[in-house]
């Protein structure tokens, strides 16, 4: 016969299984985990052999974590190739939004659109193998070569810009010099930074490993009560 319990534990393992998150009833609070993992999917659908993250799965989550009471701090791991532009943008504003406190760990990779995601949280960390790569806005597709199609990039890419110097504390100067840098890739301009560097430059505010991202969650949280 199973109990309250039970059903618990077994919603929690679905929820796992199939959104990639969970409760964590850890120490005195419950904070959520979240995980950014793959591609971020925007309007598009992709392939059924691409791991992705759904923004319309993440939004609704972010939405019931912040007016959850019992739920008092979210964690938000990352593992991302980046992706849909606008669909990531709107997932880093809800969470850059969020009066509850919250923290982000980069693990593998953060790049392209991940480094909104990134600093997006109250507190950043990354770990000291992880990589990140920043580099300027691209479409795929057709593209018409007119100057209304450059501005709109530019546009574009000044949101970006603007997002990550708002919530992180590389100068926008910086983070443009990395954005344009032609040293670190052969066919493309921007910038692999690795763990320290990300620290250095000021867009993530620690190196750090799960248990001090969890530690810092925690405290921020005792913090607020």
């Amino acid at each position: 016969m199973s109990t309250k319990n039970d059903k618990k534990e077994i919603g929690s393992y679905d929820q796992l299984k199939d959104m990639g998150s969970v409760v964590l009833s850890g120490k005195k609070n419950k904070i959520f985990c979240l995980t950014i993992i793959g591609e971020i999917e925007g309007h598009t659908v992709l392939s059924e052999q691409t791991k992705t993250t759904k923004y319309e799965h993440v939004i609704p989550q972010l939405v019931a974590i912040e007016e959850d009471p019992e739920i008092k701090g979210l964690l938000i791991i990352l593992n991302t190739v980046g992706g849909d532009v606008e669909a990531g943008l709107a997932i880093a504003e809800l969470i850059s939004g969020m009066k509850k406190p919250t923290v982000s760990l980069v693990l593998g990779g953060g790049h392209s659109i991940g480094v909104p995601l990134a600093v997006s949280a109250d507190y950043s960390f990354i770990a000291s193998s992880a990589t990140m790569t920043v580099h300027p806005v691209r479409m795929n597709g057709f593209v018409i070569g007119v100057p209304q199609m450059l501005n709109h990039f530019q546009r574009m890419q000044e949101r970006i810009t603007d997002f990550v110097v708002k919530n992180s504390t590389v100068s926008k100067e910086k983070f443009t010099k990395l954005l344009m840098h032609t040293g670190d890739m052969v066919t493309d301009i921007g910038t692999v930074l690795d763990g320290k560097n990300a620290v250095e430059c000021g867009i993530i505010n620690s190196l750090g490993t799960l248990g001090d991202a969890l530690d810092k969650l925690y405290e921020m949280i005792d913090l607020e009560v």
